[in-house]
């Protein structure tokens, strides 16, 4: 059976596809419900994959959370960024006193309704002002725990060698391997 990882972000699915080259892209728009706990997120949207197609289905979440909002904004990350924008969120925790974060990726898998998985990545770092240039969200705040430069200012392979859904892709790809 086709496995297929839903996003209609490219850089996204070429990332995952460098990993698990047999996953196909399926670029539908599910519902997603607001919540602050992801693997509620991921589990109510491959529910909804099963209503339009047959398969095997990956969604992820990316979240940040930040120390000095109690883990806020978490997967509500998107709803942040559109509000305040990167500036916005750095000058919050700096004025806050704590630039700490925790980037986390969450990918689910499921089999069928009844069999889903979940595989983590994180990676722990500090918000500072906005430095580089993308177009991929909070990317020119985040500085990753022993590195001197934001995400934005990485190159993509750097990023990818480290990044916080590699390490959830690479769980995957594990567990898929057990699973054949």
């Amino acid at each position: 059976m086709s496995k297929y990882f839903i996003t209609g972000n490219k850089n996204k699915f070429e990332e995952v596809r460098a990993i698990l080259p047999n996953i196909k892209q399926l670029d539908i728009d599910l519902p997603e419900i607001q919540e602050v706990d992801a693997k509620e997120i991921i589990k109510e949207k491959l529910l909804e994959a099963f209503k339009h197609k047959e398969g095997e289905f990956i969604v992820e979440d990316t979240s940040l959370y930040f120390k000095c909002l109690n883990n806020l904004p978490g997967p509500l990350i998107k709803w942040f960024m559109q509000t305040l924008g990167n500036k916005g969120l750095y000058d919050m925790a700096n004025k806050l006193g704590n630039t700490e974060v925790e980037a986390k990726t969450i990918i689910g898998y499921a089999k069928n309704s009844e069999e889903i998985y979940y595989f983590e990545g994180s990676i722990k770092g500090n918000l500072i002002k906005p430095s580089g240039e993308t177009s991929f969200g909070w990317d020119p705040i985040f500085q990753p725990e022993g590195y001197d430069k934001s995400f934005a200012e990485f190159t993509r392979e750097e990023k990818n060698e480290i990044s916080m859904r590699r390490m959830a892709v690479n769980k995957l790809k594990e567990h898929l391997h057990y699973e054949n």
